[in-house]
């Protein structure tokens, strides 16, 4: 077989195979709370998460991704060979590939992003030596080791404090909770639509938020007439957060599928544009059914194997009713909007579990599984080596044989 049409069918393999392990990993980021909170069955979830984890990669993923993630690699100085560009790109695909799956067994939450900066350098080092590696990236990604956990820790925290002060504690939960559960509800969903539409496009969001306030608003009614006792007026509180989880689970799903899609379908995207046209390309133009292909390869990987992950995140670190699962939602989704807005080099995944330890603070440290805590922590360090480490060797073997 020609060498161009093998490594070209290598990399959709390889291509579908990330988007499979990161359906098995990082879709826990949209469902983990609402299934620990039991808003939501998990196999609630995982057909719920099906359905518009698809639609957010195939409707909305990245017509044109950037071909190198975070610029870790100059492209350029591969414009003599773009054929090893393409060999070196499937090879980090399935170095991050391989690792994602094994985390997923673990049920470790590790960052995609992070993965796939590993693998990419593992490839830069073989292929181009240490010069290549534009290393002031990687303490850039570094750095949010750090500040993910913390600023989405922080958010979600004092977000639950104000449902408890303001809601929980208050001398009619109830009538507060009718009163401002629709508008809570429409802010959410205000700051999970922003992470993914066009600003210009903003508008639309805008004029439908009071209509979806006054749709809520109908449907809580049932559940927050008179209560019979306290504990009755609290259990009906939670169930409209709860309502209140499921939808933000579905926004949160197509938000996942529409921006994590490119990260395994973008160097696939760039390989597809080197076999027609032997040049090195910046940036690639994704058809429309590689985001077709991405999209299906996120939802077999949710079925098959995404279930260690959504119960590490929903029921192994503390544990979550839906007021606290709606903090850490909210908490993720809010540290990830300013992170956008600011250029904070975050991590999904770390910004969700750094919420989820959040709301479990409120109970008190005895509130969080700390050894849980521990193995994700060794998970974050070790993940960047690892598959560093794993694409160094495939690069290895593939410079032995073209």
């Amino acid at each position: 077989m020609d060498t161009t049409l093998l490594v070209l069918a290598l990399a959709l393999l390889v291509g579908f195979y990330m988007a499979w392990s990161i359906g098995a990993s990082d879709v826990a980021n949209a469902m983990g709370t609402s299934v620990g909170s039991h808003a939501l069955t998990i196999k609630q979830a995982i057909a719920i998460a099906a359905i518009f984890e698809f639609l957010g990669a195939f409707l909305v993923g990245g017509h044109v991704t950037n071909t190198i993630k975070q610029g870790i690699v100059d492209p350029l100085s591969f414009v003599s060979d773009p054929l090893l560009f393409a060999w070196g790109m499937t090879a980090a695909l399935f170095s991050t590939g391989i690792w994602l799956q094994f985390a997923s067994a673990k049920g470790l939450p590790v960052s995609t992003t992070n993965s796939l900066v590993g693998a990419i350098i593992g490839f830069g080092l073989v292929s181009r030596g240490v010069d290549s590696v534009k290393w002031q990236m990687l303490g850039r990604i570094s750095l949010s080791w750090i500040i993910s956990p913390v600023l989405g820790g922080m958010i979600a925290l004092i977000t639950f404090f104000a449902i408890r002060k303001y809601i929980l504690d208050s001398k009619d939960p109830l009538a507060i909770t009718q009163k401002w559960a629709p508008w809570i509800l429409c802010s959410v969903v205000l700051v999970l639509v922003s992470l993914f539409i066009p600003t210009k496009l903003l508008w639309m969001p805008l004029l439908a938020s009071p209509l979806v306030a006054f749709a809520f608003s109908r449907a809580i009614r049932r559940v927050t007439h008179k209560a019979i006792d306290r504990n009755d007026t609290l259990a009906r509180v939670e169930k409209v957060f709860a309502w209140i989880q499921v939808i933000t689970a579905c926004f949160m799903a197509f938000a996942h599928g529409s921006n994590d899609v490119s990260n395994a379908i973008g160097p696939v995207a760039a390989v597809i544009a080197i076999a027609f046209s032997h040049h090195i390309v910046i940036t690639s133009q994704v058809p429309w059914w590689l985001l077709g292909m991405g999209g299906i390869g996120i939802v077999l990987g949710l079925a098959t194997y995404g279930r260690k992950v959504i119960e590490t995140i929903g029921h192994s670190i503390t544990e979550i009713t839906p007021t606290r699962g709606f903090a850490a939602e909210f908490g993720a989704a809010f540290t990830i909007l300013v992170g956008s807005h600011f250029g904070l080099p975050l991590s999904t995944t770390q910004v969700l579990v750094g919420a989820v330890i959040g709301v479990g603070l409120a109970r008190g440290i005895s509130g969080l599984n700390l050894i849980v805590i521990r193995r994700i922590l060794n998970s974050w360090i070790i993940t960047m080596p690892a598959t560093c480490a794993i694409s160094m060797v495939l690069n290895g073997l593939i410079g032995l044989f073209i």
